[in-house]
């Protein structure tokens, strides 16, 4: 059995793994605010101790555990992005009672989760040269932003995780450049993508609409973003036409995570493909599937022909992350081991 953990800045997702016939097959999993809880083992502890839906776990049945978590691993720990936890795999192994514990990034653990998906678990965004083979690269954008390369070796693709949603953002039209300077001002200095492109950004966006270009905010908007998830609220009313200011948010969002996305494609030259992670798109595709995200994600000057050539993904299955954590969890721990979980639930020719 595998534990396997997706940590985000608002929930931590938790789920229980074994093997069947060489596939992942889920036992049961809970989602808890992460917010409610003053460390990770606190929401393990929880998590495995059982409710009235599911009995406790039997902790010498679990192998091995691994948790994504935003934010750079660095010798077995991480200060995480989000919340104002500390992580450390050792004590982690510890206080769990868990003999092989790991962390990686959590765009990492997405990487690792893509090949465990099936076809219908993936949408097309932009077809691409389907059939081509070569590097990909994966942009998440939920919380936080993520982005993570996925390097073609011959015969797999090896995530490698990274801190791209960091980088300066990058303003390309009047609109952002004065996007740009509103930010500058209210976060008083430097503005990284993740400020625009993320759960985050959309409310920054928003702002910098309502009080800068003056769009109309009505009452009745004011109201529901108080009394509910202010997010939600402006990616629903962009999707039924009934606010133009949401309109225009969620237009400067996608325009914004196109352009990124494209430069994710540049720098890793992705040729097996761009994919699109995190609780947004996926939740977004109206949005998603407007043109504003790949007219930006092609508007690339000289190289635009090679980005009409990057097929674009966006992942529907919300637990990739948990999936590509517990893939890693059971390949290390059968390397450490030299028993694989995996190829003892393989059925015999």
């Amino acid at each position: 059995m595998i534990l396997a953990g997706d940590v985000g800045g608002t929930k931590v997702h938790l789920a229980l793994y074994d093997f069947a016939d060489g596939q992942l097959h889920p036992l049961r999993d809970k989602k808890f605010p992460a917010h409610q809880f003053s460390s990770l083992d606190e929401v393990v502890n929880r998590f495995l101790s059982g409710d009235d839906t599911a009995p406790a776990a039997n902790r010498e049945e679990i192998l091995a555990a691994c948790f994504g978590c935003p934010g750079p691993v660095r010798d077995g720990r991480l200060k995480l992005t989000n919340l104002p936890w500390t992580l450390d795999m050792r004590e982690l192994s510890r206080s769990l009672a868990i003999k092989h514990v790991f962390l990686i990034n959590d765009l990492e653990a997405n990487g690792y989760g893509i090949p465990e998906l099936a076809p219908n678990q993936i949408h097309s965004l932009h077809e691409g040269d389907a059939g081509a083979i070569g590097h990909r690269g994966l942009v998440s954008a939920g919380t936080g932003l993520g982005e993570a390369l996925l390097i073609w070796d011959g015969k797999r693709h090896n995530p490698i995780p990274s801190e791209g949603g960091h980088c300066d953002f990058a303003a390309r039209s009047n609109r952002e450049i004065a996007m740009l300077e509103y930010l500058r001002s209210t976060l008083k200095g430097r503005v990284s993508f993740e400020r625009v492109v993320s759960g985050l950004g959309i409310q920054n966006v928003y702002r910098f609409l309502r009080d800068v270009e003056k769009l109309d905010e009505p009452k009745w908007l004011c109201e529901r973003m108080a009394a509910e998830d202010p997010n939600v609220v402006i990616g629903e009313c962009a999707e039924d036409g009934s606010s133009s200011i949401c309109f225009e948010t969620m237009k400067v969002f996608a325009s914004a995570y196109g352009a990124e996305a494209g430069n994710l494609a540049l720098k890793a030259l992705a040729t097996g493909g761009i994919y699109l992670g995190g609780g947004i798109a996926p939740k977004r595709l109206k949005t998603m599937q407007n043109g504003f995200f790949m007219q930006a994600f092609l508007d690339k000057g000289r190289m635009s022909a090679l980005l009409q050539s990057i097929p674009v993904r966006i992942i529907l299955d919300e637990t990739c992350a948990l999936l590509g954590a517990a893939a890693y969890a059971e390949a290390r721990a059968a390397e450490q081991n030299g028993i694989s979980e995996r190829a003892a639930s393989l059925k015999p020719a």
